[in-house]
């Protein structure tokens, strides 16, 4: 993507692309941190619910009073989607349920989309992205954040006549973190609240990195975005460093951990006892490719590539990746370009709500990082087999019955209120794309 010069053609012509940013926390403020050294690109509106505090953000990632005063604060995100000041718009709210009602009035609207909200992309994504090119707009995710990072591994790999046999990323992961609550997410991230806190780090949200959602949802977006598969037992989260990648992800009939080829899959970076990985991924994104034939086997041994002990499997990983610091690259690929930086084809892979501990009825859903439910991937097929509820929509729902440990919520099992508008795009979206 060779984007920057037509970006210093822009600031020539004082046309600097103009950004509605919908949620100003830590993502956000991120991408905010990267806009007064970038040219040509500029922020027309912010809305945030508190704007104030959004203001202050601003400030502490190295604005102006100046160019905070130019730029308009507001507190509701459809006003924002209708200015005629804003050329594309990011979500970053990591609400799914807004999220989804955001984005379509984005769309509804003429404005390109970057979804930072992988939580609404994968309960209504393929609905959205097909609604997006019908508008002529770029639906998108957000580059700098795996998914999107891990997609354009795949895309090098397939373009360049490879088969990809796995892609995903790198966490830390043990089985007993899928229990883990907003009370103990610090002490496995090493940190006190008070030094959260004051990096702005939200405790549900972070959790949900730990106890294997946002995992899940990562996942599913590549898969959904790729055409791979979600492995049917859900992720298995191996432990491997960046030079076992192509030992352990590949099938298990030929000696690794895939249940097939074409698979998403997380790597732990350390062992069920807690050793740590050598050389691990735990910030990275990987692609495991097959050699097509002899001699690309032998290019792999001749120009070092980490291989299987056939020499015909080989990965190729980037081992960090800086969230809101590289957004621009989507927001730039779609208004300059008009193109996406990975964006939702199918309904291909799915997140249900799983059971935490002993779930009562009567109990009412806390969602995504909270203290009730993980979600766990599954094949899309799979997913509306069993009814499951999507974790995206598993907040604010009450019990109808008990619920076991670890066992999936569907959507038999509790009060759906059928008006949301987020539960009636999720249908729709299963209507449209369930039996494909």
């Amino acid at each position: 993507m060779y984007i920057y010069k037509d970006l210093l053609a822009r600031a020539a012509a004082a046309k600097p692309v103009r950004v509605g940013l919908i949620g100003a926390g830590k993502f956000g403020s991120m991408f905010l941190s990267q806009v007064p050294s970038t040219p040509g690109l500029i922020v027309s509106v912010i809305a945030d619910l508190d704007p104030a505090r959004a203001q202050q953000a601003c400030r502490t990632v190295g604005w102006t009073d100046e160019l905070v005063a130019k730029t308009r604060f507001i507190d509701d995100a459809m006003v924002l989607v209708q200015d005629d000041e804003v050329d594309v718009v990011v979500e970053a709210t990591g609400n799914p349920v807004v999220g989804l009602s955001h984005a379509r009035a984005a769309i509804k609207n003429g404005r390109h989309i970057v979804m930072v909200n992988v939580e609404a992309d994968v309960l209504a994504g393929a609905l959205l992205a097909e609604e997006a090119r019908s508008a002529g707009v770029v639906y998108s995710m957000a580059y700098g954040d795996q998914p999107a990072l891990t997609c354009e591994l795949v895309e090098w790999a397939r373009s360049t006549g490879f088969e990809v046999v796995a892609a995903g990323k790198g966490t830390k992961y043990l089985p007993a973190y899928h229990a883990s609550t907003p009370d103990t997410v610090w002490d496995h991230y090493g940190l006190t609240a008070a030094q959260a806190e004051d990096a702005g780090m939200n405790a549900q949200m972070f959790n949900s990195f730990l106890d294997g959602t946002k995992s899940a949802l990562e996942m599913a977006a590549i898969a959904n975005a790729t055409g791979l598969a979600a492995p049917p037992d859900g992720l298995r989260f191996p432990a491997a460093g960046m030079d076992d990648l192509a030992h352990v992800l590949r099938p298990v009939k030929e000696g690794g951990q895939l249940h097939q080829k074409g698979c998403v899959e997380v790597v732990s970076s350390i062992e069920r006892d807690e050793r740590p990985v050598f050389k691990d991924l735990r910030w990275g994104v990987y692609v495991v490719i097959e050699a097509p034939n002899d001699y690309a086997a032998a290019c792999f041994k001749q120009y070092g590539m980490n291989t299987d002990s056939t020499g015909r499997y080989s990965a190729m990983y980037k081992p960090f990746h800086l969230i809101g610091l590289e957004l621009n690259m989507s927001i730039l690929s779609a208004a300059l370009l008009n193109t996406a930086t990975g964006s939702t084809l199918d309904f291909n892979a799915d997140v249900v709500a799983t059971a935490k501990r002993d779930l009562s009825a009567g109990e009412m859903l806390d969602g995504e990082g909270g203290y009730t439910v993980w979600g766990k991937l599954y094949p899309a097929t799979a997913s509306l087999q069993i009814g499951g509820l999507p974790i995206g929509l598993a907040h604010g729902f009450k019990l109808k019955k008990s619920i076991a440990v670890n066992k999936p919520i569907t959507w038999q099992d509790v009060d759906v209120d059928e008006s949301l508008t987020a539960v009636r795009m999720r249908r729709e979206m299963e209507g449209r794309f369930g039996n494909a």
